[in-house]
Protein backbone atom coordinates (compact mmCIF):
# COMPACT_ATOMS: atom_id res chain seq x y z
CA UNK A 1 0.00 0.00 0.00
CA UNK A 2 1.91 3.55 -1.11
CA UNK A 3 0.53 6.80 0.30
CA UNK A 4 -0.25 9.77 -1.51
CA UNK A 5 1.91 12.70 -1.15
CA UNK A 6 -0.28 14.98 -2.53
CA UNK A 7 -2.69 15.65 0.71
CA UNK A 8 0.92 15.43 2.62
CA UNK A 9 2.09 18.54 0.28
CA UNK A 10 -1.16 20.33 0.78
CA UNK A 11 -0.60 20.15 4.14
CA UNK A 12 2.40 21.14 4.28
CA UNK A 13 2.32 24.07 2.01
CA UNK A 14 -1.22 25.54 4.52
CA UNK A 15 0.90 24.88 7.40
CA UNK A 16 3.69 26.56 6.20
CA UNK A 17 1.53 29.64 5.25
CA UNK A 18 -0.08 29.51 8.71
CA UNK A 19 2.92 29.51 10.85
CA UNK A 20 4.28 32.10 8.42
CA UNK A 21 1.30 34.60 8.46
CA UNK A 22 0.92 34.05 12.50
CA UNK A 23 4.38 35.59 13.18
CA UNK A 24 3.63 38.20 10.91
CA UNK A 25 0.70 39.16 13.18
CA UNK A 26 2.57 38.34 16.06
CA UNK A 27 5.26 40.93 14.95
CA UNK A 28 2.74 43.65 13.70
CA UNK A 29 4.14 43.84 10.39
CA UNK A 30 2.53 42.51 7.37
CA UNK A 31 4.42 43.06 4.46
CA UNK A 32 2.77 41.20 1.39
CA UNK A 33 6.25 41.14 -0.45
CA UNK A 34 7.76 39.05 2.38
CA UNK A 35 4.94 36.72 2.85
CA UNK A 36 5.34 35.86 -1.44
CA UNK A 37 9.33 35.37 -0.75
CA UNK A 38 9.21 33.12 2.24
CA UNK A 39 5.86 31.03 0.43
CA UNK A 40 8.16 30.67 -2.54
CA UNK A 41 10.92 29.02 -0.17
CA UNK A 42 8.56 26.42 1.09
CA UNK A 43 7.49 25.68 -2.14
CA UNK A 44 10.69 24.98 -3.65
CA UNK A 45 12.16 23.18 -0.79
CA UNK A 46 9.18 20.89 -0.94
CA UNK A 47 9.45 21.01 -4.83
CA UNK A 48 13.32 19.52 -4.28
CA UNK A 49 11.87 17.09 -1.40
CA UNK A 50 8.65 15.13 -3.78
CA UNK A 51 11.46 15.44 -6.75
CA UNK A 52 11.60 11.86 -7.98
CA UNK A 53 14.69 9.97 -10.15
CA UNK A 54 12.46 8.45 -12.80
CA UNK A 55 9.27 8.72 -12.33
CA UNK A 56 7.17 12.79 -12.23
CA UNK A 57 3.97 12.47 -11.59
CA UNK A 58 1.61 15.31 -12.43
CA UNK A 59 1.17 17.40 -9.16
CA UNK A 60 5.14 17.52 -9.22
CA UNK A 61 5.46 18.79 -12.50
CA UNK A 62 2.66 21.49 -11.33
CA UNK A 63 4.44 22.33 -8.61
CA UNK A 64 7.51 23.31 -10.58
CA UNK A 65 5.63 25.58 -13.08
CA UNK A 66 4.10 27.44 -9.60
CA UNK A 67 7.93 27.47 -8.55
CA UNK A 68 9.14 28.38 -11.69
CA UNK A 69 6.22 31.25 -11.90
CA UNK A 70 7.28 32.08 -8.05
CA UNK A 71 10.96 32.46 -9.12
CA UNK A 72 10.08 35.14 -12.21
CA UNK A 73 7.99 37.05 -9.76
CA UNK A 74 10.80 37.11 -7.28
CA UNK A 75 13.00 38.26 -9.79
CA UNK A 76 10.60 40.99 -10.33
CA UNK A 77 10.11 42.30 -7.22
CA UNK A 78 14.18 42.23 -6.70
CA UNK A 79 14.60 44.21 -9.74
CA UNK A 80 11.76 46.92 -8.76
CA UNK A 81 13.78 47.07 -5.26
CA UNK A 82 16.91 48.04 -6.86
CA UNK A 83 15.27 50.36 -9.21
CA UNK A 84 13.68 52.25 -6.07
CA UNK A 85 16.97 52.30 -4.71
CA UNK A 86 18.89 53.57 -7.57
CA UNK A 87 16.59 55.88 -8.71
CA UNK A 88 14.15 56.45 -6.38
Amino acid sequence: MTISKKPLIIGCIVSWLIIIITFMFLARSFDIEVLFILWLIGILIIAELIDTRYVRPGYARMIMIIAGAGTVLFGIIVLRKVWVILYG
